[in-house]
């Protein structure tokens, strides 16, 4: 009898960083499903990964800002995945979102409402199973607050807070909660930003370590290029009279 294959839900299924996790998950003879709010757009990539690998993806709508829906949205799915991933994020505009409260608030939400919100409910869903893995990609960015993007930084911020709450509730748990943090990744949404290629990740590579770090029980948060997590150690440790004076 041929055993049952495991299910990874992938929340926001359209970024780069999105299509290279499916993509990684398929080729590993995972079942894949595909949550979006384009889905037209993530049936293009689901094609071109059936394309590679010949798995079919399954794909679901989502709309991460429609809260009230959330719930109905996990009760809904066919099965309980084994592995939720849950890559959602809008990096958005600083300097609109200082005058612009619509925009302030669709990074925030985007970034730490929507994700925190439905993991959280996905964290109950497991409980009451008794096992499985949700996997949050958060930022650097969420490190400590910078000039250059603290809207999307605070919002990183309190969504690393709370997978770092929930992973101390649940510990004694099977339940596992990974805080995946990329540093600068080369992707559409980073294409015009001048990006130091030392510390920047290419979308695959981010794929391989959300993998890794879900497979494995090594570290809950992981640094995708470890130096990142020798940097920010080095930037929360200045001190804030001489932080404050720094254009980072």
């Amino acid at each position: 009898m041929q055993a049952q294959k495991k299910t990874m839900l992938l929340l926001g299924g359209t970024s780069d960083i999105g299509r290279a996790t499916a993509l990684v998950y398929a080729q590993a003879g995972y079942r894949v499903i595909v949550a979006a709010r384009n889905l037209e757009a993530a049936g293009r990539n689901a094609q071109d990964i059936t394309t590679r690998t010949g798995a079919q993806l399954d794909l679901v709508l989502l709309d991460i800002l429609r809260t009230d829906q959330l719930q109905i949205f996990v009760d809904g799915l066919p099965e309980l995945p084994d592995i939720v991933v849950c890559v959602i994020g809008e990096l958005g505009d600083q300097r609109r979102a200082q005058t612009d409260f619509d925009h302030a608030t669709m990074v925030m939400r985007t970034n730490f409402e929507g994700p925190a919100l439905l993991l959280g409910y996905f964290a109950e869903k497991l409980v009451e199973r008794g096992w499985g893995t949700l996997v949050g990609v958060s930022s650097v960015a969420g490190d400590r607050g910078r000039g250059s993007n603290y809207v999307y930084g605070a919002a990183k911020a309190g969504f690393t807070a709370f997978l770092s709450g929930l992973r101390n509730r649940l510990s004694a748990s099977n339940i596992r909660i990974v805080t995946i943090k990329p540093g600068f990744v080369f992707t559409r949404m980073t294409e015009n930003l001048n990006l130091p290629s030392a510390l920047t990740a290419q979308p695959d590579e981010v794929a391989r370590a959300i993998y890794a770090a879900a497979e494995k029980k090594g570290r809950d948060v992981v640094y995708v290029r470890p130096i990142w997590r020798i940097i920010m150690t080095i930037i929360r440790a200045i001190p804030e009279s001489i932080f404050k004076r720094l254009k980072l």
